[in-house]
């Protein structure tokens, strides 16, 4: 093989996928790859991957996924991988090695010479493999976009606000209160003082399973930007095992009111805010 060789054969390849994109596409839209009733989109998509791997080879940049060629792709890829994706396992990955036989079939129909025949084939060959690779790379994004969105979700779920009375808000914690999870309690529980104008919010860490340096910080810091918002912060659900290990800690809750149980908590609430509550006499 000349030097002259390599670019001789990538203007060939580059006249082939212009002069047969045509054939090309309908050999592609023909493929169980495109699984979609609309034909005009199927088209339009194998157009769009005739285009890439063109471009992806006028550069010379078939073996880099991150390419300009295949970059303009992505959105066909995405399209692709959502469509595969669908059933009930979720789990059906679009194989678009697929589209390689027809390709190089049309290929070597040319009138092509040895040298062009031969690395041709490994030029086309290449840049659908690197395809692929970019079909992972888009597929690896969304796994991790869905695992984040799960996360941020379980996160509101875990921490819900619930309203006990006119004016008291709490919100209970269950398990571990890491920084992800105090952020989303926070949160929502300055939406509720201002949406509902509560008085008073109550965080009950009766089901937290431990408490070290950095949950009382998350709970002090609740309970400031509670302060801020008007409302008085109360903690409750302090376990006797806690409240020993909070004192060999050293922790200092300051000036935020604490009770053993949500009880005494919403009973001190209640006074707090105005109300009295009595035990009416038995009537006989």
């Amino acid at each position: 093989m000349t030097d002259e060789t390599p670019h001789r054969v990538r203007l060939r390849v580059l006249r082939f996928l212009e002069e047969h994109a045509d054939d090309i596409q309908r050999e592609w839209v023909a493929a169980p790859l495109f699984n979609t009733r609309n034909k005009a989109e199927s088209d339009e998509e194998a157009a769009a991957l005739v285009s890439g791997l063109a471009s992806v080879i006028e550069a010379g940049a078939e073996e880099d996924p991150s390419a300009e060629g295949f970059a303009s792709v992505r959105t066909v890829l995405s399209s692709l991988a959502a469509r595969s994706a669908g059933g009930p396992s979720g789990s059906k990955r679009p194989d678009v090695t697929s589209l390689k036989p027809p390709l190089l079939r049309l290929w070597e129909q040319q009138e092509l010479t040895k040298d062009e025949g031969y690395y041709g084939a490994i030029t086309l060959s290449t840049a659908l493999n690197t395809l692929r690779v970019a079909l992972l790379e888009i597929e690896l994004s969304a796994g991790a976009d869905t695992i984040l969105a799960q996360q941020e979700q379980l996160a509101e779920l875990s921490t819900p606000v619930v309203k006990l009375w006119e004016g008291i808000l709490a919100i209970p914690l269950i398990g571990t209160l890491d920084s992800m999870r105090s952020q989303a309690a926070t949160e929502s529980l300055l939406d509720q003082i201002v949406k509902q104008q509560a008085k008073v919010a109550i965080l009950d860490i009766t089901g937290v399973t431990a408490v070290d340096t950095l949950v009382a910080q998350h709970l002090l810091k609740t309970a400031m930007a509670a302060r801020l918002m008007g409302a008085e912060c109360i903690i409750s659900g302090i376990r006797p095992q806690i409240a020993q290990t909070m004192v060999q800690l050293g922790i200092d809750l300051g000036e935020v009111a604490t009770r053993a149980t949500l009880a005494d908590a919403f009973a001190y609430a209640l006074r707090t805010t105005g109300y009295r509550v009595e035990q009416r006499s038995e009537v006989k």
